[in-house]
């Protein structure tokens, strides 16, 4: 059983939401156009953990502000000079799916103090019921 932000949230001033919702069945009106993209990255100039963060963080950030989705370092936490960032893509087409994509790849391998090494995409197959 899925859990709502609602119910895992710690903060009172959340409302929770009625259990009514999770009895309901799915419905398979449309098609969901979601993928993940990995960027392996390396940070040639990075002597240290933190300077390394002073390269990476500015583009976690901005991925999430100028394009509102889902992102986080994932691997190479504790090597100086690599990082990996994973974001979550969902849109309402497939043409808009790879768009965002197409826009977020720009935007990573143009990054300052960043070499782009790798991009991994991996695609949601929606079930056919």
């Amino acid at each position: 059983m899925a859990r709502t932000v609602a119910e895992t949230s710690s903060r009172p001033d959340r409302a929770r939401l009625p259990d009514a919702h999770i009895s309901t069945p799915a419905r398979h009106n449309g098609v969901v156009h979601a993928a993940a993209v990995c960027f392996d990255l390396h940070v040639p100039e990075s002597r240290s953990l933190k300077a390394k963060r002073g390269a990476v963080r500015p583009i976690v950030d901005g991925i999430r502000h100028k394009y509102r989705l889902s992102v986080a370092e994932v691997d190479h936490q504790n090597q100086w000079q690599r990082a990996a960032i994973a974001v979550a893509v969902v849109a309402e087409s497939d043409g808009r799916l790879r768009q965002v994509l197409e826009q977020v790849e720009r935007y990573v391998a143009g990054a300052p103090d960043v070499e782009l090494l790798d991009v991994s995409t991996a695609y949601l197959e929606p079930e056919d019921s």
